[in-house]
């Protein structure tokens, strides 16, 4: 294509949203109002145009804070920035890259973790969100996330909840749709027959959620953990209701200090069919080789900032 249309768009459109279009249709959307606690993406749309996540939980008041796909944690420093039962937020302070091209595009953003009693941050985060069309109008989505503390070092607490979560559209959901949980062990389901944990709580490359999305059609969201994160493999917090997050912090809490900041980089595949274990560990080993990122002060006339690969660890 021309310099001037790429395939992939970043479209900034009004109330602080951010579209990403592939041949002029919409993928997915970044929302960062002040209205909400916390930015999140809705839609990430499927090869049949529709939105595979939604917005809160079918069944429960209590899951508001559940917005398609976000970050956040439960535990900072005892402070809840999960729910929305609380005063902390996490605010967009500005947009640092818009990058079109025909084989990606880019939207990178720095977030401030604020307590919401005290005007200064704990934690600073970037967040660098990279999309890549494939074939039959599936989607990967790329997010890298390099999160700074204010202070010297800042300890995450133990908990489920963190950093990056998912709620799935309502009939892909094991509960209320005719979906099914996999994981890259060939597990399937929360529970066993038994009732007894299956795939929660188990350590796993990758996590699938696939149902239908129409009438006759099946799709769903594979989500990859990498394998340069701190604790690879992953252990998931599943849920039959329609959840799937990387709980990082599971089995104990993690400190990251301004020396040291926590590196963290997931990916979701907005696929159609059901699950195909062996495309799956394809493109995870293809992300695995993939570059990772900082945003840097640019030298181009007329930009800020701009990506470069990070120097090797």
């Amino acid at each position: 294509m021309s310099k001037l249309f790429p395939r992939c768009q970043v479209l900034p459109l009004a109330d602080h949203q951010v579209a990403i279009c592939v041949d002029g249709t919409e993928r997915l959307r970044w929302h960062s109002g002040p209205n909400y606690p916390r930015p999140f993406f809705y839609p990430l749309n499927g090869p049949s145009g529709i939105s595979l996540t939604r917005m809160g939980h079918p069944g429960a008041s209590n899951h508001d804070h559940h917005r398609s796909v976000w970050f956040a944690h439960a535990k900072l420093l005892g402070i809840d920035f999960w729910s929305d039962n609380t005063l902390a937020r996490i605010r967009q302070k500005h947009w640092l890259v818009y990058e079109d091209g025909d084989e990606r595009a880019v939207l990178a953003t720095q977030l401030g973790w604020e307590d919401g009693h005290d005007p200064a941050e704990l934690l600073e985060q970037t967040v660098i969100a990279i999309v890549r069309p494939l074939e039959g109008g599936e989607t990967l989505l790329e997010l890298q996330s390099i999160f700074i503390p204010k202070a010297e070092s800042l300890e995450v607490e133990q908990s489920n909840f963190g950093f990056l979560a998912v709620r799935v559209a309502k009939s892909i959901s094991e509960h209320f749709g005719d979906g099914h949980l996999t994981n890259s062990e060939g597990l399937v389901g929360e529970k066993d027959e038994n009732g007894q944990p299956n795939i929660f709580g188990k350590a796993a490359r990758w996590m699938d959620y696939s149902g239908s999305i129409k009438d006759g059609v099946t799709e769903g969201i594979t989500y990859f953990d990498h394998p340069a994160n701190p604790r690879y493999p992953t252990k998931w917090h599943v849920r039959q209701d329609g959840w799937m997050g990387a709980s990082f912090c599971m089995d104990g809490p993690f400190v990251l200090t301004r020396k040291q900041p926590l590196r963290l980089r997931y990916l979701l595949h907005a696929h159609g069919g059901a699950i195909d274990a062996d495309r799956a560990n394809s493109i995870a080993a293809q992300f695995a080789s993939w570059p990772q990122y900082d945003v840097i002060r640019s030298s181009k006339p007329h930009q800020q900032f701009e990506l470069a690969e990070a120097p090797a660890s």
